[in-house]
């Protein structure tokens, strides 16, 4: 077996990663281990085990080497790991569609995708031709100011344009109508109300334009880790409705329980017409996606002219995918997380509340099992890495954050771990200023 040092060499010699620099030498280790919460990770020089508080991208949220998703995947592999799902059906993909479909009340149909950016290029394609059956078809569609929706192009179209990962290609794709981001996950109903102002005559003003609404529910992710206020998707919601547009729940991030309740639309007991899954859909074993479907919907793209929904990837249903997926649904269906993520919630709120009003910390927000602490100004990638994996933890800062999405069997102790490693790195990046 290569060691962590060989590993790192041949890396840097090959390979990209994600939004790095092939000739800057960002901070890169080898990993060596996973199991449970926990990381064995290699520098080059030395072993660290640390706590993962990333997820890896908040998708594992089971921990590594879970028996039960253990057993699905090898199960599996030992009877078949992939068929094309053109004509063809197998019981993988039924499970994780009966069980999928079993905790999303008000959808009819699932689509499988291989990963979230698709699911999203999928749902637009959703959208759209939903509108051909009309006489004028409307084409464009109405997001949020700091959200972000995955890295195709599709996809990126519906990303803040001027602030977010995507401004580069602003020029490039489509241009769609994007409203204020909503107040505070707390605000007042007035500041709520000036808001839904502002953001209803945007609505109003391109309502022939549009086809539907784009969210990422109640907690934008990489755009800003910004929870906001349930209220506002009320208002969405009601839009949507008063305009005949179909509202698109981004749930990739958000969903199975990650917000505090299993989809973070419920938070305002709103039920959106397309909804995109993924990230913990498999817990984070293999890349698998989906995308759900009111009957409406359902049947309005099957009487379109098409009759079909023109897409059609290669591994859609996957089975080894598939069947991890299943898994991962039937220990979310058992509803662990409903202990487990409020107790993530107090732990980390508990332990992050003193850097509130230090001197380069800007804002401290914890929803669910996401906790993210803003700063005054970007955060030194390899300063707050190296400190947080002095300090026994894993976190991947990004912009002006420095956050955490654990796993949800973290337990107190691993959590506080977490929360000293992001205080470590928030310490770290304003001793680095200051000299």
């Amino acid at each position: 077996m290569r060691t962590g040092a060989e590993l790192i060499h041949s890396d840097r010699e090959r390979l990209w990663h994600p939004y790095a620099n092939p000739y800057r030498h960002d901070p890169l280790y080898a990993v060596l281990a996973a199991e449970g919460c926990r990381l064995v990770l290699d520098d080059g020089r030395r072993r660290h085990e640390v706590v993962d508080a990333m997820a890896s991208w908040w998708s594992a949220i089971h921990g590594y080497r879970h028996p039960v998703l253990d057993a699905a995947v090898a199960e599996q592999a030992g009877r078949f790991s992939h068929v094309m799902f053109g004509g063809l059906t197998h019981a993988p993909a039924v499970r994780m569609a009966e069980r999928l479909l079993d905790l999303a009340p008000g959808m009819s149909r699932v689509f499988p995708v291989d990963s979230g950016s698709v699911a999203m290029e999928v749902a637009l394609k959703i959208v759209r031709q939903a509108e051909a059956g009309r006489p004028r078809p409307r084409t464009r569609f109405a997001a949020l100011h700091g959200g972000y929706h995955g890295d195709t192009w599709g996809a990126m179209s519906v990303c803040d344009p001027s602030g977010g990962m995507h401004a580069l290609y602003a020029g490039q794709v489509q241009h769609h109508v994007f409203l204020p981001r909503p107040p505070a996950f707390a605000a007042p109903a007035e500041e709520v109300d000036r808001w839904a102002e502002r953001a209803g005559a945007l609505v109003h003003a391109h309502r022939d334009e549009l086809a539907g609404i784009v969210v990422e529910p109640i907690l934008q992710g990489a755009g800003g880790m910004w929870a906001w206020a349930p209220a506002a998707l009320r208002q969405m919601r009601r839009w949507a409705d008063e305009y005949e547009l179909l509202l698109v729940a981004d749930e990739i991030a958000t969903g199975f329980g990650r917000t505090g309740r299993l989809w973070a639309c419920d938070w305002a007991d709103v039920r959106p017409d397309v909804l995109a899954v993924g990230k913990a859909l498999t817990g984070g074993y293999l890349t698998q996606a989906a995308v759900l479907t009111t009957e409406r919907v359902t049947r309005a793209l099957a009487a379109g002219p098409a009759g079909v929904l023109m897409h059609g990837p290669t591994f859609m249903a996957n089975p080894l995918a598939s069947a991890v997926s299943a898994a991962s649904l039937g220990l979310i269906a058992e509803g662990g997380w409903q202990r487990d993520v409020p107790r993530i919630e107090g732990v980390l709120a508990a332990e992050l509340a003193d850097l509130r009003g230090r001197p380069g910390v800007a804002d401290v927000r914890v929803l669910g099992a996401t906790a993210a602490v803003e700063l005054t100004a970007p955060a030194d990638l390899r300063v707050a890495t190296e400190a947080a994996v002095a300090h026994g933890v894993w976190l991947r800062p990004f912009g002006r954050l420095i956050y955490a999405m654990p796993p949800y069997l973290a337990d107190d102790d691993e959590l506080r771990t977490i929360a000293a490693g992001m205080r470590a790195a928030v310490d770290a990046v304003a001793v680095r200023r200051v000299a």
